[in-house]
Parts: structure tokens; sequence; C-alpha cells
């Protein structure tokens, strides 16, 4: 016999809150809007670490800001009786929709914020993805297809519907992967077809992979950097 108060139970209902996406940013001294690269972390890491990379990336006179997660979560110590730390993550199992959303509108709001403050100018807008963060960005850059001058991902995968969606669009803005041939969560066989597919949306992409495992290694700043130095002057 079912039992009455289960009658009544109603599951996954929801109240909407705001929340706040917290962001590191380095504007460069200069009386005009800069180029602007917006830089975001793989799973597990924080906006901290990203800025360190992405200024190592970034050529002079750029404006850069790192975008921290969504889902904060806690580590264990790298070394026993250390403090606990924190990490953060753009994307769950439980109803990703909703954080792709959220990544979609933290960075329109970012972006849009920057250009009225005349910090970035928004005809060179650039958006950097590490590891998890690679796939959220793409996803971005092809649904809204004429934010951004360029795009950059950096060891990580392309959305799982890039070719059943109807949401991605074709886009001028320039594309740049970097992969690790010894990356062991994308290695080559995985990422051996990715500049194909990107072109499909792209016409502007570029593909290249660095003995390297999972990781920034000093051949892929130097690459990004000459990269995002020619697109920015074009």
């Amino acid at each position: 016999m079912t039992n009455s108060t289960d009658e009544r139970l109603q599951t996954d209902r929801a109240v909407a809150v705001e929340t706040k996406v917290y962001y590191d940013l380095f504007a460069p001294q200069s009386s005009a809007p800069a180029p602007l690269l917006v830089a975001l972390h793989g799973y597990g890491s924080n906006k901290g670490w990203m800025m360190r990379e992405a200024r190592e990336f970034a050529p002079e006179g750029f404006a850069v800001a790192a975008l921290q997660g969504i889902h904060q979560h806690l580590k264990e110590p790298k070394e026993k009786g250390a403090p606990l730390r924190y990490g953060f993550g753009w994307l769950t199992n439980f109803r990703p929709e909703e954080s792709v959303a959220l990544h979609h509108r933290a960075l329109l709001d970012l972006i849009a914020t920057l250009v009225d403050e005349e910090i970035a100018d928004p005809s060179r807008v650039f958006l950097f993805g590490f590891s998890q963060t690679c796939a959220l960005n793409y996803r971005f850059a092809f649904t809204h297809a004429d934010i951004l001058r360029g795009v950059i991902g950096v060891c990580g995968g392309l959305p799982g519907d890039w070719e059943t969606s109807a949401l991605y669009k074709p886009t001028a803005a320039c594309v740049l992967h970097l992969a690790g041939a010894r990356d062991e969560f994308y290695p080559p066989e995985r990422v051996a077809d990715y500049a194909g597919r990107l072109r499909a949306r792209a016409r502007d992409v570029e593909f290249e992979s660095f003995d390297a495992g999972h990781e920034f290694v000093p051949a892929m700043r130097e690459r990004v950097r000459a990269w995002l130095a020619s697109r920015a002057a074009a």
C-alpha cells in the first residue's frame, strides 16, 4: 500500500537565487581599450592559478581576466596534516544545461562589464580554456558567434553534441587548439579529427600537437602568444 505521505512528495522543485562568479583582472596602463584574453581554468583549479598562467600566454598590452568555476569542492592536501584546499569546476552531471547557461551568462556579463569600463576592446576579445573548459568555451563561441575574435583550447575536448545541436552557428572567430602527445585524458587518437570537425563551423582553424601531457609547456606559451599577437593586430 502506498504511504499517503508519498503521494504529496514533490522532487526537484527550484527557487531562483543570485550567485556571484569571481574573477581576477589584469589591466594594462593604457588610455585606449585593450585586447582582452578571458582565461578559464580546468577542473579542480582556481582563478589565481589561471591568472598566473594566462599572463605568460598574453602578449604585452593585453588585458587578462581569469574567471573562477561555479562549483566549489574540497581537495585533499598534497602533504599529510596540511589544511584542506578548495578547487573549482564548471560542470556536473546534475542538470548540466543549467551549468552551461551560467557559464554563458558569466562570460557575457564579464565581457560587457570590461567593455563598458573601457578596459576591453569589444572587437578583440579572446577566450582561452584548459581541459574541462575547452568544450564549454566552444559551446559559447559557436552559440554566441559574433562575440569573440578568437578562441583557444588547450588539452581539452569538443562538445559532446557538436554534430547534433542546432545551437551552434558558423563564426568568423579564429580557433587555435593545442594538444599534448602524451595527454592521458585527450590522447592523439581522440583528438586527431578535431581540426576537421572545427572547420565545419569556423574558417580559420589551427591545430597543433606538442610533446606534453595534460599540462602547459613553454612551447605552448610561445605558440599562443604569437597567435594572439597576430590575430589582435589583424
